[in-house]
């Protein structure tokens, strides 16, 4: 399948049942705390992967190493009635569970009660090792929360942004939203057919930090 081997297919396949599902959970609880029943009404408010899990979004993350669920659906005007910050916090709710689960993973390399070096070349037969099982789990979660802090429509970090940013650059978010399926498209399919990968030059240093920090 693709170069993947069965460790590394189990690994995955464990890591979308559980932080897709726990990453759209946080933005439906999130948004049910600020009083905002839209998600619980579309049958968001669970833990059940099945509710969450986008079908082209899983086989990327299965395949590629990173992925996408459904949104979970809110109601944006309500919520800012509610708070200014409602939307950003049910935003930010999403990202900040994935570095909660890449945290909780790595405590054992924390501990010293396993090493991330053991977690390559040891995986033998049908099931992953628990350094390699750990260690992917850290790394898509990191991954999963990096990828939706960017300031991009549909991904939570727009609406962070939102938030943040002076009016002047939220009319450009606004302005880039009908084109945000294209852009995806240039900077993470076509520019680095051609050996220029945005996405790792930004990314990459912050994964390496994070990495150390919570690994080594």
């Amino acid at each position: 399948m693709l170069g993947l081997d069965a460790p590394t297919l189990i690994a995955r396949l464990f890591v979308l049942l559980t932080a897709f599902a726990v990453h759209e959970f946080a933005h439906a609880w999130t948004a049910n705390r600020f009083g905002d029943d839209t998600p619980r009404l579309y049958g968001r408010l669970t833990l059940n992967p099945l509710a969450h899990l986008d079908v082209m979004g899983s086989l990327m993350l299965i395949f590629v190493g990173f992925g996408w669920a459904k949104p979970v659906p809110v109601n944006a005007y309500y919520l800012e009635r509610r708070s200014p910050a409602a939307l950003m916090w049910v935003s930010l709710a999403g990202p900040l569970s994935n570095l909660l689960m890449a945290v909780l993973a790595a405590i054992p390399f924390q501990l010293g009660l396993l090493s991330v070096y053991d977690a390559f070349g040891t995986n033998n037969g049908l099931l992953p090792t628990l350094p390699y099982f750990l260690f992917e789990f850290v790394r898509i979660n990191l991954i999963l929360m990096l990828f939706n802090l960017i300031p991009l429509y549909p991904l939570d970090g727009e609406k962070i942004a939102q938030y943040f940013f002076p009016p002047s650059w939220v009319n450009v978010l606004d302005n880039i939203r009908p084109y945000s399926t294209l852009i995806f498209i240039v900077v993470f399919i076509g520019l680095p057919y051609v050996g220029i990968d945005i996405f790792g030059w930004v990314l990459d240093p912050a994964m390496n930090e994070l990495y150390k920090l919570l690994l080594l």
